[in-house]
């Protein structure tokens, strides 16, 4: 597997309505680097673990090998959209494997899983759900190629 982008979340819904304006944002991105959705739901475990860290077993399971993987957490690093454009430049340069966004699902993400990454940024100190968290990562994805390659699709603040 070469360079492209994963979107692993964990989570027990896949609502229609988030997922055709998630899948728009997938298609643009599509055009620029391969980009995958892999939703990954735990039922109840059987083997007692709590669901919260079944879904950090599952994720860490689902991640390729080697991969580059970046936690969506409340307490990881803010980045400007310009920011995070630098960043995927640089791995774009450096690394050539898969690069792994983790999004947690209404308990959040397992700490080992987020000890575990590579990367922890943040899109603020208040709660987005989910879905809605994966919205806006495919949306700053966007913009962040988008400022990449010139197209006017982000404004510069006055």
């Amino acid at each position: 597997m070469g360079r492209e982008f994963l979107i692993l979340w964990a989570g027990r819904h896949q609502r229609r309505a988030w997922e055709e304006l998630c899948s728009t944002y997938r298609r643009r991105i599509a055009r620029e680097i391969p980009i995958c959705d892999h939703p990954v739901r735990v039922r109840a475990s059987r083997d007692g673990l709590p669901r919260l860290r079944a879904e950090g077993r599952a994720l860490r399971a689902a991640l390729p090998d080697p991969c580059w993987t970046i936690a969506l957490d409340r307490r990881g690093r803010m980045l400007s959209s310009e920011d995070l454009a630098a960043q995927l430049r640089r791995l774009k340069e450096e690394w050539p494997h898969p690069v792994a966004f983790l999004i947690g699902s209404d308990l959040g993400l397992d700490e080992e899983l987020v000890r575990q990454a590579r990367q922890r940024i943040s899109f603020g100190p208040m709660t987005l759900g989910h879905e809605l968290a994966r919205l806006v990562l495919y949306e700053q994805l966007y913009r962040a190629l988008s400022l990449e390659r010139g197209i006017k699709y982000h404004r510069q603040r006055l």
